[in-house]
């Protein structure tokens, strides 16, 4: 007997072929995202109202999506579109530390910002009165727009209505399946690199065709740009990682002679006896930087240390014997404290003070940790971090250990070594997600 289709299969098939026929008009004028629209996995989800994606799936409701296509099929090109754009533009894994909420409102609006600057036949729509003044008021900071850039005038807004305008004007599709940071997991970083490797064919791709960029083609490059510069900064650390045994109760191997003995005796009893040390990366040696000149922002550094401290403090970060150094430079160090455990660490950001306000250079810092190695106070240094605004004199010698340069906003990348890693934070990443939580605000 032939099967006779159902209600709902019926759904997911109609809508299959609407996702098809939605892809090749996006693909039409934008040819260059064309590989874009193959990378994720289409997952019926009859809860939604909108299209979503963890990076790996394209979530949608097909009952929604046939409903939507019979009364404003141009709506589903551009929702589409904004969802790909979210996964170019890496906005589901580079959070961070922001505000979850505001977040995901100036991720929206860098998307869609986007998409009418690219003007294109398949997406066009008029553009509202508080659109127009927003991005007008974007236009005034002059700078690059991105969802950080846009998360930072978002945050110093203090009308709650205004806020909620904003999110009804630009609610595109649905981000709750965008990993949340505390959660980041091994699928959701394979999915990041995915999308990485597609921004990169699509950069190629522009390059090939030769052709002068639109101005929406400039500003979509600017975007991937933005998401490839910032990266985790729990993710950063884990650079600085080494592979060592620790002598710790291994809950995943155990010794074979217990348990071969337990089946001999007992018959069906097998006796587990765990190992008592495994190999574990975990961070043994490094040195912090802190850049204490007049130009850097002593609550920054401040709030940068907390972060620090929060990512080491985990129970899977630091080594049983660990040793690090927390040094204050400006154009000259002014100070050194060692720190060997977790507890040193709470007291040393309970008692922290600033010490410096001179010029930059950074220079001094690496000779005197370049001595300690010398003096054996360093074993087995890992690596080095400079937490600085980048206005300063690199030393032109490559060190022996890792270096990494944690500039705030904007710098010189020109100016820096090769040979020194960079990684650009943005201000908002480190105590200013607190700011809505602590006056009350709800949004």
């Amino acid at each position: 007997m032939p099967h006779i289709e159902t209600q709902s299969e019926w759904e997911a098939r109609m809508a299959g072929k609407i996702l098809d026929f939605v892809r090749n008009e996006i693909c039409v004028d934008l040819r260059f995202l064309q590989p874009a629209f193959s990378v994720l996995e289409r997952k019926p989800d009859t809860e939604l109202n909108a299209f979503a994606t963890d990076g790996n799936r394209l979530y949608f409701a097909p009952e929604w999506m046939i409903s939507v296509f019979r009364k404003n099929p141009a709506y589903l090109d551009r929702a589409y579109l904004h969802t790909i754009l979210h996964c170019i533009f890496s906005h589901p894994w580079i959070g961070g530390n922001f505000e979850r909420t505001l977040y995901g409102l100036a991720c929206d609006i860098a998307v869609e910002y986007t998409i009418d600057r690219l003007d294109k036949p398949c997406t066009r729509r008029a553009l509202s009165y508080m659109r127009q003044q927003f991005y007008e008021k974007m236009r005034r900071e002059k700078q690059a727009v991105s969802a950080a850039v846009i998360y930072r005038v978002l945050i110093e807004e203090t009308d709650a209505e205004y806020i909620r305008a904003l999110q009804m004007e630009f609610y595109t599709d649905d981000h709750r399946y965008w990993p949340r940071e505390e959660k980041l997991s091994a699928a959701a970083g394979a999915a990041q690199k995915k999308w990485n490797k597609v921004a990169r064919q699509m950069t190629l791709e522009q390059k090939r065709r030769g052709e002068e960029k639109e101005e929406g083609e400039q500003l979509l490059a600017a975007q991937v740009q933005a998401g490839k510069s910032r990266r985790s900064y729990r993710d950063f650390l884990q650079k600085f990682s080494v592979l060592r045994e620790e002598i710790t109760c291994d809950p995943d191997e155990f010794d074979l002679n217990y348990y071969t003995y337990g089946l001999h005796i007992y018959k069906n009893m097998p006796l587990i006896e765990p190992l008592e040390s495994r190999e574990v990366k975990k961070i043994q040696e490094f040195a912090v930087v802190l850049d204490t000149s007049y130009s850097t922002s002593g609550e920054l550094i401040r709030n940068f240390l907390k972060e620090t401290f929060a990512v080491l403090s985990e129970q899977d970060s630091f080594f049983t014997q660990c040793r690090m150094h927390i040094i204050q430079c400006d154009e000259k160090v002014r100070s050194d404290v060692e720190i060997k455990s977790r507890e040193e660490l709470k007291q040393l950001l309970t008692d922290f003070t600033v010490v410096g306000g001179g010029g930059t250079d950074f220079r001094p810092a690496f000779s005197y940790i370049n001595e300690l190695v010398e003096q054996g106070v360093f074993k087995n240094l890992k690596g080095l971090l400079y937490f600085t605004d980048g206005k300063g004199t690199y030393p032109k010698k490559k060190p022996a250990y890792q270096t990494a340069f944690l500039f705030l906003d904007d710098y010189d990348g020109s100016a820096v070594p090769p040979w020194a890693m960079r990684l650009r934070l943005e201000p908002e990443e480190f105590g200013r997600k607190e700011k809505r939580e602590r006056s009350g605000e709800q949004i």
